[in-house]
């Protein structure tokens, strides 16, 4: 179980209720932030809370984009070269998720950036496909995760400690 957090703009396509209260995700990643992109076709831009790993999906439909989370992440995580155990427990454990208002601003500022600069790859064509471009972005290096990348610190939790 996670809670997507949403932008109001993106609320308002899903057209469903809020969580009433949030409860820990149950996912080693955490939770997301989620908002819309206004391109065509429109999309959501994801940011995870804990790593800031950003990820594209259709918008289309709407309202089903919180349970398309997980299933879609699965391409995401994949071209990161995540273990494929630890993929399967984590898209597993997204089966149920919530809804809420954002509250984080750190990471709505971050969200925000990255929005900026996919718009900007794609007007260069430096990334012809969602998780391409998910991937250029991942390599940015994020203040608040002390100018680390967010694909770096995904591989930090999802890879198991070697001794």
């Amino acid at each position: 179980m996670f809670t997507l957090h949403c932008t109001q703009r993106l609320r308002d396509r899903l057209n469903r209720p809020l969580a009433s209260e949030v409860t820990p995700a149950s996912t080693v990643l955490g939770d997301w932030y989620a908002t819309v992109l206004f391109w065509k076709p429109q999309l959501a831009l994801l940011v995870n809370v804990r790593t800031l790993l950003p990820a594209l999906l259709p918008l289309a439909p709407a309202g089903s984009l919180p349970e398309r989370v997980g299933p879609e992440l699965r391409h995401v995580l994949r071209a990161h070269g995540i273990d494929p155990a630890f993929i399967e427990r984590e898209v597993a454990a997204m089966a149920e998720v919530v809804v809420a208002k954002t509250g984080n601003r750190s990471v709505v500022g971050t969200m925000n950036e990255f929005a900026f600069e996919a718009k900007v790859y794609r007007e260069l064509g430096e990334a012809t496909d969602l998780v391409g471009l998910a991937m250029r972005l991942a390599e940015t290096p994020c203040s608040a995760i002390e100018y680390n990348s967010p694909a770096r610190v995904l591989r930090e939790i999802a890879t198991p400690a070697t001794h």
